[in-house]
């Protein structure tokens, strides 16, 4: 299963972003090579196996799009192994 999720920040707009991507990518590096591609840090990176839920649930059908999970303005908050965009959150397992 090629599921993974991304937490990262636009510094030059103050952005940050979760995204999941299950199907559209065959690899973590082309997932989060795209992101920084588009101006993005990568904060937190992983599979299926390297995250927990959180308030985020995966999701359940294969597609060949990234999801959109969480965004705000500001940094993401990271305390611990918990990472918090705006009002969701998830923990690195």
């Amino acid at each position: 299963m090629n599921y993974f999720r991304i937490t990262a920040y636009n510094k030059e707009q103050n952005y940050s972003i979760i995204m999941d991507s299950y199907g559209a990518y065959e690899a973590l590096w082309q997932f989060s090579s795209m992101l920084v591609d588009k101006g993005f840090s990568i904060i937190a990176v992983g599979n299926q196996d390297k995250f927990n839920d959180g308030d985020i649930p995966k999701v359940t059908e294969q597609t060949n799009k990234i999801i959109l999970r969480a965004e705000c303005h500001g940094e993401p908050i990271k305390s611990g192994n918990r990472i918090i965009v705006g009002e969701k959150s998830y923990t690195l397992a």
